[in-house]
């Protein structure tokens, strides 16, 4: 079942939310949540790899944080897991995310492969030692956390102009929250790197994630 839920015409930046609810009429354990840039076409290969019981949720319009934030106040699944449109997930990502979800609450995250030029592969190794060895994973990471903890974090920082999702991590470090790895890997798409240069880009995101860090320790 589908529905399109618009936002107030009166919010500076309106969310468009198109729910895609599964047939059975219990409670979803897993509402799947996909930011959108207004005008982005619907990830079908994504959408394709999700099970049937996933309760997807499209967010198009407003601001990154703003549009995760209406969808997570629209889920009903008792996790949230929120996935990049031009993320591709290998055969075995679901079932390791479940397993992980029977365990510790934290917030989850996958590893990461990027497409594109050798230059990705040492992207590949910073992200590594960014996620596991200082526990800071990006949302590119498709970072799954329980509708409670998320609520309890108070959501994705909406007055941030970017890196909602490493300020999201940061306040779960600080409140005692697990930030732990799955334990599989998504490919994800390089184009950024590519339209924006290797180094250009590179540096913005350690230049950020550093401001960030030191403002928000």
């Amino acid at each position: 079942m589908i529905d399109v839920i618009k936002a107030p015409a009166t919010m500076e930046h309106p969310v468009e939310l198109e729910l895609c609810q599964p047939s059975a009429q219990k409670e979803p354990a897993l509402s799947v949540i996909i930011p959108l840039a207004s005008g982005e076409i619907r990830p079908v290969r994504l959408l394709d790899g999700l099970p049937q019981d996933f309760e997807v949720i499209l967010a198009r319009g407003g601001t990154r944080a703003s549009s995760m934030n209406r969808a997570a106040a629209k889920a009903s699944g008792n996790y949230l897991w929120f996935v990049h449109a031009d993320t591709i997930l290998p055969p075995n990502a679901i079932e390791a995310l479940q397993a992980c979800l029977k365990d510790a609450e934290a917030i989850y995250y996958f590893d990461l492969r990027f497409d594109g030029s050798s230059l990705m592969r040492l992207t590949e190794l910073g992200v590594h030692i960014r996620s596991r060895c200082f526990g800071i994973p990006f949302g590119d990471q498709a970072l799954c956390v329980s509708r409670e903890a998320f609520s309890r974090l108070g959501g994705y920082d909406e007055s941030a102009s970017a890196g909602e999702d490493h300020l999201l991590v940061q306040k779960a470090h600080r409140l005692g929250l697990p930030v732990l790895p799955v334990g599989a890997t998504v490919l994800t798409s390089a184009r950024k790197y590519a339209r924006n240069g290797w180094f250009r880009t590179t540096w913005q995101h350690l230049r950020l994630t550093v401001s960030q860090a030191l403002l928000h320790r």
